[in-house]
Formats: C-alpha cells, sequence, structure tokens
C-alpha cells in the first residue's frame, strides 16, 4: 500500500519551492524527491507542472 502523508493538502512554502526545484534540476527522480520532502508524488508532479520543471524518469 502507498505510504501515507500526514502533511494533507498543506500550501507550498517558498522553501519548499525552492527544494523541489533544486532536486529537479539535480535529476532526481519523482519517488526520490517525494520522499525527500514528504510529500506525495501527485503533489510533486501538480507544482512541477504549474513551475514548468522537467521531473526526470527512473531509467
Amino acid at each position: 500500500m502507498a505510504e501515507k502523508f500526514e502533511r494533507h493538502r498543506q500550501a507550498w512554502t517558498s522553501a519548499e519551492i525552492q527544494k523541489l526545484h533544486l532536486l529537479a534540476t539535480k535529476g532526481m527522480s519523482l519517488k526520490a524527491i517525494s520522499k525527500a520532502m514528504t510529500r506525495s508524488e501527485e503533489s510533486i508532479q501538480t507544482r512541477a507542472k504549474i513551475d514548468k520543471l522537467k521531473i526526470s524518469r527512473m531509467r
């Protein structure tokens, strides 16, 4: 079963957005970013789409 996140529907802080940009530019996968930021993969995908970021895929 998928992991449960306690931070349901929390707003993104500017620090989290900066961290997302940093991790995405480093080429981390969606799953790795999700674990590092303790946010769901769907939340990260949505925010990345808003910011026009490319999240690399697992190979």
